[in-house]
């Protein structure tokens, strides 16, 4: 049949990136503990489209990622190396969206629960050169200084989220950014909380106030002390309680 992909194109126009985005698409994440945990992912592939082609072969990217479930660091290398061989490409780029579930106990009573965690992958491969970005948004708990220290009892909370993006070539586990996002706030956050546990979060959060500058301050200190981190963005928000507007703070570097 006739390939009109593959027929020339005369306007000399390089295309960027050209692919699918959006494909949803069931993978497997292996977690700290070694295990291989499922989730949905929603996924982007592209490559770069030389000025004299015409068009990318589409059902080629569909066909690559429907061969890989199990994806880590490595596989996305591998699957960026395959794009550009079967696509005839220098460069490729991928993208991947997906809620991470961790297992966390309830502070007094240990009981388990999961919690999710939104994941972004990002990788390139341009004319051999790797990069890979991961940003994970974690949901914690913040607690006003400035409530506390005015009021007579009591002080505002609210559910924040910390996402934290850093760009390195070696491996980085998903839980390693939680645990630093959760030691910067006033609380971790749980699904599943007994009275004792709630009673325990509210103290715990009241003795460690954060605005959102303490915690995007913190994080960045506690990224700092990663290896091989060749560029970070941290971002903050709090949907504030009792106001109608989100406080935040990014820092980068």
């Amino acid at each position: 049949m006739k390939d009109v992909q593959s027929q020339q194109d005369t306007r000399g126009v390089y295309i960027n990136k050209v692919g699918v985005k959006n494909l949803v698409f069931p993978i497997e994440i292996r977690n700290r503990e070694g295990e291989w945990v499922s989730t949905a992912a929603t996924i982007s592939l592209f490559v770069g489209l030389n000025a004299q082609q015409k068009g990318t072969h589409m059902s080629r990217f569909v066909e690559i990622i429907s061969r890989k479930h199990r994806i880590d660091l490595m596989e996305m290398k591998t699957i960026l190396e395959e794009m550009c061989e079967k696509l005839e490409a220098e460069n490729s780029y991928i993208q991947l969206k997906f809620d991470y579930f961790i297992e966390k106990q309830a502070p007094v009573t240990g009981i388990p629960s999961l919690v999710n965690v939104g994941v972004e992958y990002s990788a390139s491969l341009e004319k051999g050169d790797f990069e890979f970005d991961m940003r994970v948004t974690t949901p914690i708990t913040t607690l006003c200084p400035c409530s506390k220290e005015i009021s007579d009892y009591s002080a505002h909370n609210q559910r924040a989220d910390v996402s934290i993006q850093i760009r390195r070539k070696k491996f980085l586990w998903i839980e390693q950014l939680v645990d630093i996002a959760e030691a910067s706030s006033s609380s971790p956050v749980y699904s599943l909380l007994k009275r004792p546990d709630e009673k325990y979060v509210t103290e715990h959060a009241y003795d460690n106030p954060k605005f959102v500058e303490d915690v995007c301050r913190e994080v960045k200190l506690r990224v700092d002390e990663l290896e091989n981190v060749r560029e970070f963005c941290i971002e903050v928000e709090s949907m504030e309680s009792i106001h109608n507007h989100s406080a935040y703070a990014m820092v980068r570097g």
